[in-house]
C-alpha cells in the first residue's frame, strides 16, 4: 500500500502499460487485507502518468476519493449514489469552460465546446466516478472512471470486466479510495 493511505478500504491498481491488476483491500489494525481480486483490467492506452494531462490517453497516478456512480443500468449496489443516464447525460472534457470535469445535461446552449456522451459506450453500463481532479484545473485532465472494461487500455479511466467490477463496487462504503501507481 502507498505510504500515507489511512483508508478503511482501497481499490489498488497495479499497472504494466496499458494492462493492470486491481485488488480490493480493508483495512484491519495496522495493515490492509485483500478481500477482492486480482483481477485484470485496463488503465490509460499510454499508461500512467504523475503529470496527466487532457486527451493524453493516460491514467492519473496517486490515490482519490471513489463517488457516486452512473450508468446505463440501474444501481448495481454502490452505496455512495447512483445516477442512470440518458441521451442528455455528458462529462465535460472543455478546458474552457467552466463546467470543465463535471457532469452536465444538454443542451449545451454554449456553456461548452466539448464533452463525453455518456450513454453510447458499453464502458458506461456501470462507472463510477474517481475523484481525480476535482479542483477542476484546465488542462489536468477529466472524466476519469472506473468502468466496465472493453478488452483494451482506456483514454485513462481504469476498467475491469463487468463482474469483477461489480463485485468492487458493492463491496465498497463511502470514504474508499482508488490508489493508482
Amino acid at each position: 500500500m502507498p505510504s500515507g493511505v489511512t483508508a478503511s478500504q482501497v481499490v489498488l491498481v497495479t499497472s504494466a502499460g496499458s494492462s493492470a491488476t486491481v485488488r480490493a483491500c480493508r483495512r484491519s489494525g495496522g495493515r490492509y487485507l485483500l478481500s477482492l481480486g486480482p483481477y485484470s483490467g485496463h488503465v490509460g492506452r499510454n499508461g500512467v502518468s504523475s503529470a496527466k494531462r487532457e486527451g493524453d490517453l493516460r491514467t492519473p497516478v496517486g490515490t482519490f476519493p471513489l463517488r457516486g456512480g452512473f450508468g446505463v443500468r440501474a444501481n448495481p449496489g454502490l452505496a455512495m449514489g447512483w445516477f442512470r443516464v440518458d441521451s442528455q447525460d455528458v462529462w465535460v472534457d472543455d478546458s474552457g469552460s467552466s463546467l470543465y470535469n463535471t457532469h452536465q445535461r444538454t443542451p449545451t446552449n454554449g456553456r461548452w465546446d466539448s464533452a463525453e456522451e455518456l450513454l453510447n459506450s458499453p464502458a458506461y453500463d456501470y462507472a463510477q466516478v474517481v475523484g481525480y481532479n476535482e479542483s477542476r484545473t484546465p488542462g489536468r485532465g477529466s472524466a476519469i472512471f472506473f468502468h466496465v472494461d472493453l478488452g483494451h487500455g482506456t483514454a485513462g479511466c481504469i476498467s475491469l470486466p463487468a463482474g469483477p467490477l461489480l463485485a468492487v463496487m458493492q463491496w465498497e462504503r463511502p470514504g474508499a479510495v482508488m490508489s493508482i501507481r
